[in-house]
């Protein structure tokens, strides 16, 4: 493949989603796809208004579909074939859908060529990508040799984390004052001093890290914090009779975790959250990994959060400059799309699955991701001798 041609391709070269014919599976094998159900990188789910038949309404809301989408490939398919398909056929899907996301790994070389004479600077989402996924999200650890990977790379690179999490949650996780933190999507972002962004930007104003180093903070859901609490606090007390059911408050969204729910408590989850948010119209809900987010409705995400901090560096428009970002989630799908749209840098995507993406490379789980930054890491102290 030639990296370059890659690069330079438009958005929509292929917007046909990945179906039967080009991998010779159903598509309804496949995850974020439920029959007769075709789902957008930036879907918004939008909350059923009508109170007649409530339960009935939210069952047949595309946005419980969302929902069941994210269960494991295997379970939905034994579900609804009564059998489940062979690690050989689900390796095979895999592989094909490689020749259109190839390994970041693999692909390696290419990338570097790519990369000779540009200035890296590197965004990295966190949950699925640092650490694994867990049921317990309170326990999201980065092992000690990815945050060593993380330190090291963000030595040679400008480096930036931007996650669903808050910025403060994040930085605990963390713990590494080399990066930069980006919280509850792009909401909430601590970067480098640059007054002509300062200017630009309301909601931007001059404060301190951790260790006391002067940085902007940024955002631009300010007004909404009071909401925000008061919402994270009626769905506490709504689903608090849930089983498994989690609200995390992630200071400009609220996130209500499902993946310890029974799967038949599902349609209560949702119930539940739509009954809460109904009388809130500046909210919206999205949809992540087992996880339902409440958020403000700003014209912002974590591809505008890219774009920000890009300017915070000083990197913006510069043609020697390239980004490389790494994620696992819907919510990635917009910063992966900015850097397709603006021909400027690479998305990879953190998968096990097919799935359709903005990205241009692949890498399989969080170690594969600490193994890509690694390579970058010696590749940058070998190309600068």
């Amino acid at each position: 493949m030639d990296l370059k041609s890659n690069h330079t391709a438009p958005v929509l070269t292929d917007p046909a989603p990945i179906t039967k014919s080009r991998l010779g599976i159903h598509s309804t094998l496949l995850p974020y796809a439920s029959a007769g159900l075709a789902f957008s990188s930036n879907l918004w789910l939008t909350i059923p208004r009508k109170k007649t038949g409530v339960l009935d309404d939210v069952r047949s809301s595309s946005w419980l579909d969302a929902m069941k989408s994210s269960s494991p490939p295997h379970k939905r398919i034994a579900k609804d074939f009564g059998t489940e398909l062979s690690s050989a056929d689900i390796d095979f899907a895999y592989r094909t859908w490689m020749l259109k996301y190839p390994s970041a790994l693999t692909s390696f070389d290419q990338i570097a060529n790519f990369a000779k004479g540009k200035r890296i600077a590197l965004f990295l989402d966190y949950d699925g990508t640092l650490s694994p996924i867990v049921d317990n999200p309170d326990c999201a650890f980065m092992s000690s040799a990815m945050r060593s990977a993380v330190k090291n790379v963000a030595k040679c690179f400008p480096t930036a984390i931007i996650s669903g999490r808050s910025r403060d949650k994040v930085y605990e996780f963390v713990g590494l004052k080399e990066l930069y933190y980006a919280g509850s999507h792009g909401m909430d972002i601590m970067g480098p001093v640059r007054q002509s962004v300062s200017d630009e930007h309301t909601n931007c104003i001059r404060s301190t890290d951790q260790q006391g180093k002067e940085v902007n903070l940024f955002q631009p859901a300010s007004e909404f914090l009071p909401m925000i609490d008061e919402i994270n606090s009626s769905l506490i007390e709504s689903t608090k009779h849930i089983k498994g059911a989690k609200v995390e408050n992630n200071k400009f969204c609220v996130s209500v975790h499902y993946r310890n729910v029974d799967e038949k408590s599902w349609t209560t989850v949702a119930q539940c959250v739509h009954d809460v948010i109904k009388n809130y119209p500046r909210l919206r809900l999205t949809h992540g990994r087992k996880v339902l987010e409440v958020r403000p409705v700003i014209n912002w995400d974590k591809g505008k959060a890219v774009t920000f901090l890009l300017d915070s560096l000083g990197l913006s428009n510069c043609d020697d400059v390239l980004p490389i970002y790494v994620g696992d989630d819907r919510t990635d799908e917009d910063a992966f799309k900015v850097l397709r749209e603006r021909n400027c840098g690479y998305g990879i995507l953190v998968s096990s699955t097919p799935k359709e993406s903005n990205a241009f490379y692949s890498l399989r789980d969080p170690s594969e991701v600490m193994e890509f930054l690694n390579s970058l890491v010696i590749w940058s102290k070998t190309s600068a001798l």
